[in-house]
């Protein structure tokens, strides 16, 4: 691809980002960043919330996952929708009705104070390694198309990314980010949308019968898998997407501070209904685009790359057409920065309520001040973090967040589920003991499972055994009496 059309269309993009931060960030107080004012439109927040959901994992790695796992995917996809419902009519109304900023405060009401910092700290820990994989998929690509052929080394690409985020978000906050989100998701799905049309007209698809035809007939549009000792079994599949979605988005701050800027709660369950619909529908999207990407590969007889989330960038960069190439740039930023800005906001938000308590602590002008400087040092841990995967990571990213999720979502989960459907106290002080025994645990039994269960090999569920254990070990340390 021409770098100079890349850096030219980026620089497009960013110059419409800071237009929207400037208009949003007017007229702010110190706490809009945190709470958007609760002003935020529900079905902007809808919108929105796709683009952060689906990231440049899905951008990439779902395609590519295609040829590993058929269509498995999408059975965690329709256990999402059990999940949002769950959230919808449990999580949220709680939320509301404690008038909440930071979600994780509800632990202390509940439980104490050091349940309510190991859930603050867990969803820190589950946030930044989850979102910075994400930015190290999206960095790792737009080094390939665009900065190698400028000779800037990944460290300062990175760099770059991050520092780019921190600029039109610092001020505006949830506000901005709300809004940027929007105008990213639809990036990101008329790049999806285009580029299917465009390997259609190459393929000689006419019609939409065609390409539904084209993908149902391969063999990789396979759903279901009934194979129990399988990690991608149905009912594997469908009960993790159930409880990834209730802990990866209602369970996370960075996906409730976006519906908790909605006016009312009626509002927040309206854009979750019309949210879970358009998602899954995107995802099967995206999902037929996996195939038509590996028929276009086998047509043309090019080599399939050995990493799967190679495919999309290798075909878009290297064999399509120019446009093509430049569609692919636009979703693939917009994959990136809908993920990372929301991510940044929450972690400065939870950062500075539930550890800095700068509501509790210190006056309103003062606050600004400290917010900035966290919202500095987290851009500066999403760059080391990103720079670690560089050298780390070496499997599907799809996969890799799932098991980061698995382990480090698993005390929240068991917290959670024994605040909401039990009366029972803890024995406070040993909750941060129980948060970290539960995924070591976890750990143990899911590396050897299929030596201890008969053949059993845990996927995406490592995530219920972990909250389950959570579970029964703040039963265990109930208070008595």
């Amino acid at each position: 691809m021409n770098y100079q059309l890349v850096l030219g269309v980026i620089s497009a993009y960013f110059i419409l980002l800071f237009l929207i931060s400037y208009f949003t960030s007017r007229k702010v107080t110190a706490d809009t960043f945190f709470t958007g004012d609760r002003q935020s439109p529900w079905f902007l927040v809808a919108f929105g919330m796709i683009g952060a959901s689906l990231s440049g994992v899905t951008f990439i790695s779902v395609p590519g996952e295609v040829g590993n796992t058929n269509f498995y995917y999408f059975q965690v996809v329709l256990g999402y929708t059990l999940g949002y419902f769950t959230i919808a009519k449990v999580l949220l109304p709680l939320y509301y009705r404690l008038n909440l900023v930071s979600i994780y405060s509800y632990l202390e009401d509940r439980f104490g104070f050091w349940s309510y910092k190991t859930g603050a700290f867990f969803f820190i820990l589950s946030r930044a390694l989850g979102s910075s994989l994400r930015v190290y998929l999206v960095a790792s690509v737009l080094q390939l198309i665009l900065f190698d052929a400028l000779g800037i080394p990944f460290w300062v690409s990175v760099l770059i990314t991050v520092g780019l985020i921190w600029l039109y978000t610092h001020r505006g906050g949830i506000k901005t980010v709300v809004w940027t989100d929007t105008l990213q998701t639809l990036f990101m799905l008329l790049a999806v949308v285009i580029t299917i049309v465009m390997i259609g007209n190459d393929l000689e698809l006419k019609s939409i019968g065609d390409y539904f035809n084209a993908v149902s007939e391969d063999k990789r549009s396979a759903i279901f898998n009934w194979d129990w000792k399988a990690g991608t079994n149905f009912f594997k599949q469908f009960i993790s997407g159930a409880f990834i979605t209730i802990v990866m988005t209602g369970l996370d701050q960075d996906m409730m501070q976006k519906n908790l800027t909605c006016r009312t709660i009626g509002d927040a369950q309206k854009n979750m209904f019309w949210f879970t619909i358009i998602l899954v529908v995107v995802n099967l999207l995206f999902l037929s685009l996996g195939i038509l990407l590996y028929l276009y590969a086998e047509t043309k007889g090019l080599a399939i790359p050995a990493k799967t989330d190679e495919l999309f960038p290798f075909l878009a960069t290297q064999e399509f057409s120019a446009l093509a190439g430049v569609v692919f740039v636009l979703g693939i930023t917009a994959a990136a920065y809908s993920s990372a800005d929301s991510t940044l906001t929450a972690l400065t938000t939870s950062f500075c309520i539930d550890f800095l308590e700068i509501e509790r602590k210190y006056a309103p002008e003062k606050r600004v001040s400290i917010r900035k400087k966290v919202h500095i040092a987290f851009t500066g841990l999403m760059f080391l973090l990103v720079l670690a995967f560089y050298w780390l990571n070496d499997q599907s990213v799809i996969n890799s967040v799932f098991i980061i999720a698995g382990y480090t979502y698993g005390p929240l989960l068991g917290l959670y589920s024994f605040g909401l459907f039990t009366k029972m106290k803890v024995q406070d002080k040993w909750v941060p003991y129980l948060a970290v025994a539960a995924p070591v645990l976890t750990f143990i039994i899911s590396s050897n499972s299929e030596k201890w269960l008969w053949g059993y090999k845990f996927g995406f569920e490592a995530l219920i055994l972990n909250g389950a254990l959570m579970f029964l070990g703040l039963f265990l340390f109930r208070r008595k009496g």
